[in-house]
């Protein structure tokens, strides 16, 4: 067993990701750092947090030290990354993070559940267009963002879904959120769904944020003050 160290964090992986490039960005300390570091930059102690896309639990380990694990969801399509998502947490002392397995999807959407390609590395994961049958394709709980923005109410939204963002920027999103960092996939969709996610952010009250921002990952802040709680 090889455990790998990030910014404090060690991180297990199953053996069915040894020598992929997953391993080789642990390796090399790239693995995830533009996330990384945006959560440690804005999330603050006692903060809700809601990760989309959790991976092997190391942004979501990060977001627990930063928050408390208690104040954290994090949510994971690919049922493989389950059980390592959960010994990672525990590894790190931060088993108290709440985690939801389900496909996060618009509020338009009608079904219980999605078809998700689960793919040969789980950063390949991704909800299945419409007409597309691949061979790991597997069936998961479809969650509505606009039921865990409700039920949550997170300050700092984290979402890395391999294109599956495309959906969640119909409606504006709650107050409570502070912060959103997302990466975006502009090979998964034409350039107008960036420009919506960006116009949708702004009529939520978020603009730009250059410290959170880099490369694909996309940060956004609230503008003005906002209250306490």
């Amino acid at each position: 067993m090889t455990v790998y160290t990030l910014k404090g964090i060690e991180i297990d992986i199953p053996d069915w990701l040894r020598d992929t490039r997953i391993e080789e960005k642990l390796t090399s300390g790239d693995y995830e750092n533009k996330e990384s570091n945006a959560a440690l930059k804005r999330i603050k102690k006692g903060w809700r947090v809601l990760e989309i896309g959790a991976g092997l639990g190391y942004v979501s380990a990060i977001c627990g030290q930063a928050a408390g694990a208690e104040n954290v969801m994090s949510v994971e399509a690919n049922p493989r990354m389950l059980e390592p998502i959960r010994q990672n947490l525990q590894r790190n002392g931060q088993g108290d993070v709440t985690l939801v397995h389900g496909a996060v999807v618009g509020d338009a959407h009608l079904t219980e559940s999605v078809a998700f390609r689960a793919g040969s590395l789980f950063w390949g994961g991704a909800l299945v267009e419409e007409g597309k049958a691949p061979d790991d394709l597997v069936e998961v709980p479809a969650v509505p963002i606009g039921h865990l923005l409700a039920i949550h109410q997170p300050h700092f939204v984290m979402m890395d879904i391999e294109g599956g963002e495309q959906f969640l920027f119909d409606k504006k999103w709650p107050k409570c959120v502070r912060h959103v960092v997302l990466e975006v996939h502009l090979s998964k969709y034409p350039r107008k769904v960036l420009k919506k996610i960006v116009d949708c952010m702004s009529r939520s009250g978020l603009t730009y944020d250059p410290a959170t921002s880099s490369g694909r990952t996309l940060g956004f802040m609230r503008v003005g003050k906002v209250k306490k709680g």
